[in-house]
């Protein structure tokens, strides 16, 4: 027996008191395995400062950073049956969403909220990965209509951020049924003439990605966000072929077309005001702010990073409103 490890090190460590360190103080980015101090992270809206990684966050984190003074008023949820099938796999449907619901805090993966935005009202719906990997069922289908419904009834916009592997297979063929229902729900705002943008964030996958998450005015994704119906291994395991680097992230997305924006986590509150003060015709900021966005680095425009398609979608509105809302555009054709 060594006595310097046997004694003398306890010794030691007996006279200097022994001190809890919490395992959560460092965080390692997956992309570059680059510690982080937790803090720095929080202050960074989660995303890691040097390489621009995006963590995943909850949804109340989503919405406290969207919303102006992070206040918004919660909206709430739908009743809706609970187990409908008494699916039981490893363990009991129902065990399962108790114990998600005393690990998380919520009811279910959708949390829903409505404030303003730069001083623009809207609703904004969020899914919460931790929940069951943010997966749609019954519950959360229930949430995401009710949301809608309030857009229409206070005649403002919604902002969709989805963040999940797609339906709940424990409500089977009853979760499935929320796809048509939610976009059924997507087709009603629009009729009321309200727009409807997506972020798209990481991961979005599944049925959630072959229905309301694809079926927004504007698509913007977070950078690096997977984005897909059916994941990049399961398609090589199918096609047995190689897939091309950085297939199914944001990025790629964008270059062919399929999302119109890509931008950083802390840039969405500025871009999605300016998009949505657009279409729904609104007054835009003085010019001395918009220079004085300039003049620290930002666009001076909302349209550098634009795609076409974006473009094409805002052209028909004139970008300069006066504040009565007339059109401004004489000014620009002068001379």
């Amino acid at each position: 027996m060594n006595w310097i490890t046997s004694f003398v090190r306890p010794k030691i460590n007996s006279m200097l008191g022994h001190r809890d360190v919490p395992d959560n103080l460092w965080i390692k980015c997956p992309e570059t395995g680059e510690m982080v101090f937790h803090t720095d992270l929080q202050e960074n809206q989660w995303v890691i400062p040097t390489s621009g990684y995006h963590m995943k966050i909850s949804a109340k984190n989503r919405l406290t950073y969207l919303f102006d003074d992070g206040k918004f008023e919660e909206l709430p949820r739908p009743p809706a049956v609970q187990d409908p099938l008494k699916f039981r796999d490893s363990k009991k449907y129902s065990d399962r969403l108790r114990d998600v619901r005393a690990k998380t805090g919520l009811e279910d993966s959708i949390l829903a909220g409505i404030g303003t935005v730069k001083g623009l009202r809207l609703v904004a719906c969020a899914h919460d990965f931790s929940f069951i990997g943010g997966s749609l069922g019954m519950a959360a289908g229930e949430a995401i209509i009710r949301a809608f419904e309030i857009a229409i009834e206070n005649k403002c916009p919604l902002v969709m951020f989805p963040a999940s592997g797609g339906a709940r297979m424990q409500e089977g063929i009853l979760s499935l049924m929320q796809l048509p229902r939610t976009t059924v729900a997507v087709e009603l705002l629009k009729e009321a003439g309200l727009p409807y943008i997506v972020v798209l964030t990481n991961p979005t996958t599944g049925g959630v990605s072959a229905s309301y998450a694809m079926l927004g005015d504007i698509h913007i994704a977070e950078p690096g966000a997977e984005i897909c119906f059916a994941g990049k291994r399961v398609i090589e395991q199918t096609i047995h072929e190689k897939l091309p680097e950085g297939f199914q992230t944001s990025e790629y997305l964008m270059e062919h077309g399929m999302v119109d924006m890509v931008v950083p986590r802390q840039e969405l509150p500025d871009t999605l005001a300016r998009l949505l003060k657009i279409m729904m015709n609104e007054p835009m900021p003085a010019s001395s702010d918009v220079a004085k966005d300039g003049a620290a680095g930002k666009p001076a425009n909302v349209a550098e990073g634009m795609t076409d398609s974006v473009k094409a979608k805002t052209a028909a509105i004139p970008e300069k409103i006066t504040a009565d809302g007339s059109e401004d555009g004489d000014a620009d054709n002068r001379g």
